[in-house]
């Protein structure tokens, strides 16, 4: 992946960090998404989701300075992929689909999104520690 790319990447993590949670919560006048997870998607939960996504697009550009920054990001990503996970396993999707559309696929798409990015996160750290690593031993 080119240094373009990865910043594309960075971009796009923090756009469905901020807009896509002001897509699926309506402008934070949708209540399911709270009631339906109220520890992690409880509205103060969603706006540090936001503030997580300004993260990702602040260090866009200066990743390669912030490697150990990229490696929280996966930590992040993590919490939220098990978060999901165990959301998923119990309780009804199809609840959550009978209450509103829109969060429904909110909650049909968030863990594979969080999954997805972690693994980008992870090529990220993983690149900049083989650049690292060869700058050291020259």
């Amino acid at each position: 992946m080119t240094k373009s790319t990865i910043t594309k990447g960075f971009i796009a993590a923090g756009l469905m960090n901020t807009i896509g949670i002001l897509f699926f919560t309506k402008c934070f006048t949708n209540d399911v998404i709270p009631e339906t997870d109220p520890v992690v998607m409880s509205y103060f939960g969603l706006l540090m989701i936001m503030v997580w996504g300004a993260a990702f697009i602040a260090v866009a550009r200066t990743y390669d300075q912030v490697k150990w920054l990229v490696g929280v990001f996966i930590i992040e990503k993590l919490c939220y992929v098990i978060a999901y996970v165990y959301w998923f396993s119990n309780n009804s999707l199809q609840e959550v689909y009978d209450k509103d559309l829109v969060a429904g696929i909110f909650y049909s798409l968030y863990g594979l999104n969080d999954f997805l990015f972690m693994l980008f996160f992870s090529y990220v750290f993983i690149k900049l520690s083989k650049i690292k690593y060869k700058l050291k031993t020259k």
